[in-house]
């Protein structure tokens, strides 16, 4: 028996050791003893998760992942919050990259504002053959009316020069640009419009009219598209996003995406929607949509109309500030109507701008045409900016999701009521009232139009004020959203409109290990400071980008 006992005993401590740590679980990454919102199905809050192979592999209390596994990468949190990745459910990341080397006309007070900082960015891009640039609005400056194009003929008569407002709905041009274009005072065209003034064109145009003058601007070459990718994706990586919804892209810069990401020079995850091109949906219809870890291509995108602040947003009365305009829909509702059915035969996303109530009304009656009723497509209206009281019940009845961007409420709330009037301002940026429609809405910030940083649309969402956080008592406070709710729209509800909510969106085993670190805690930090949270770090895969 005493044999017997003492050949137990080394079993007994094997046994031990096994118990005591031997049984871990390898995984690449430990993190641990923070405050981690989850964003699961009951918003649980955990202490601690690890990763393995880009994902999630367990998520729960530190004691729990410490006793359970082990790594030779652990990150002691020290009490601070996580988040999952923060997604941009409608941006224009390839043409903010692109922006980020032309005449930045942001924030210009004054036209006189917007010359100077020409003339400084063309002393320094000698060797740029156009001039271009990007981000004026008429509304910041005294005289808010919109400028001409006789400054820029002056000093610039034989170089091509195109500066686009900052909603990408307007552009000034100068008279080179012009006749290149082929731009005259009878110049017509659907869906745009050539400003006159004394029966000659001002260089201001509108929508459409727009192309007749950007197709000719030189395409950028293929180092230069990178580089562009590249810079787009390090700036948002410091503000806490990992995947962006580029709305409008053709085949050969989605491909060029695609290839980013197998040479592992561009990280940042990407749902594209397609330019709604011929070539463009005769190659992906016939391609089928695709979807992998970093890349998903199943929608389009379509403009049903202009934007407010050019007058160009289609309405189905008059402008309260210009009673001879109405704006007007970018094609007809026949062609609309055709996009419908095409979407909807190859299996794709059909996802439009829509920015005035008739655009909303028009889409949303073709949408509802098409759709016939419930369904799981997820179509989509950008921005829903205003819609009527008698169309808001469309998006419930047809399963359509509203893709939102606050910072638009709070940029446009000094002067909206002067393009709309007091009684239909109040059927403008109704985000909680689209919100109860289906139980969800998508968040995004249409930047370059809007500042790339998320928790800027984070704060017009909850706060409905301004940076300055002006006015004190918010935006038309009936249409605020919750804390929570924001923090949905801008991981798993986006993740849901993009078709995505099994790979990411939330902190749960067997997503993508994407999440961000902050110090302070979102769901708790005064409203007057969110906008002036940082980022301490930004993770995908697992991997630490920023």
């Amino acid at each position: 028996m005493k044999k017997y006992l003492q050949g137990l005993i080394p079993l007994f401590l094997f046994s031990c050791l096994y118990s005591c740590g031997e049984q871990k679980e390898s995984v690449d990454l430990i993190v641990h003893g923070g405050i981690i919102y989850t964003v699961d199905e009951n918003f649980s809050q955990a202490e601690a998760f690890a990763v393995k192979d880009g994902r999630f592999v367990a998520v729960g209390s530190s004691s729990d992942i410490l006793s359970h596994y082990i790594s030779d990468d652990m990150l002691d949190l020290q009490g601070q919050v996580v988040y999952p990745g923060f997604i941009d459910a409608h941006a224009h990341f390839y043409r903010y990259g692109t922006s980020l080397i032309i005449a930045n006309l942001t924030g210009s007070d004054s036209f006189d504002e917007l010359i100077k900082r020409v003339t400084v960015h063309r002393d320094s891009h000698q060797d740029q053959e156009w001039i271009l640039g990007r981000g004026w609005d008429q509304n910041l400056w005294e005289v808010k009316e919109f400028p001409t194009k006789d400054r820029l003929d002056e000093l610039y008569p034989d170089t091509p020069v195109l500066l686009t407002r900052v909603d990408g709905h307007a552009a000034l041009a100068n008279q080179k640009a012009l006749d290149i274009g082929g731009v005259t005072a009878g110049t017509n065209i659907l869906g745009g419009k050539v400003l006159l003034q004394n029966g000659r064109p001002t260089g201001v145009l509108i929508d459409n009219a727009i192309g007749l003058v950007s197709t000719h601007v030189p395409n950028a070459t293929l180092q230069e598209s990178m580089d562009a990718l590249k810079a787009a994706q390090e700036n948002c990586f410091k503000v806490g996003l990992t995947s962006v919804v580029d709305a409008g892209l053709d085949r050969e810069t989605i491909e060029l995406m695609q290839q980013m990401h197998v040479n592992q020079t561009l990280k940042m995850r990407i749902y594209a929607m397609i330019n709604p091109t011929e070539d463009n949906r005769k190659y992906y219809f016939e391609k089928g949509p695709y979807q992998d870890d970093f890349l998903t291509v199943k929608s389009f995108k379509i403009y049903g109309d202009g934007a407010l602040g050019s007058r160009g947003a289609s309405l189905l009365e008059p402008y309260h500030d210009d009673h001879q305009e109405m704006g007007f829909l970018l094609n007809t509702p026949v062609e609309f109507e055709k996009l419908a059915y095409e979407m909807f035969e190859n299996g794709f996303q059909m996802n439009t701008h829509c920015i005035g109530d008739s655009a909303n009304r028009t889409l949303l009656n073709i949408y509802a045409h098409v759709l016939k009723g419930e369904n799981d497509r997820r179509w989509r209206i950008e921005h829903a900016q205003i819609v009527s009281r008698e169309d808001i019940n469309k998006f419930s009845k047809y399963n359509i999701i509203p893709s939102v961007q606050p910072t638009h409420a709070t940029s446009d709330m000094y002067w909206a009521e002067d393009r709309l009037g007091a009684d239909r301002i109040k059927t403008a940026y109704t985000y909680k009232d689209l919100l109860e429609q289906n139980g969800l809405i998508a968040l995004g910030s249409d930047f370059p139009v809007e500042d790339i940083n998320p928790l800027y649309g984070f704060h017009s969402a909850v706060a409905r004020r301004d940076d300055n956080n002006w006015p004190s008592e918010g935006f038309q406070m009936e249409n605020k959203i919750s804390r929570k709710d924001a923090l949905k729209g801008m991981t798993i509800w986006a993740a849901y409109a993009n078709f995505e909510e099994d790979l990411k969106g939330s902190i749960e085993n067997g997503k993508l290990a994407d999440f961000v670190i902050m110090e302070e805690d979102l769901m708790k930090e005064a409203e007057e400071n969110l906008r002036h949270l940082k980022v301490l770090g930004t993770y995908i895969g697992g991997e630490k980008v920023y």
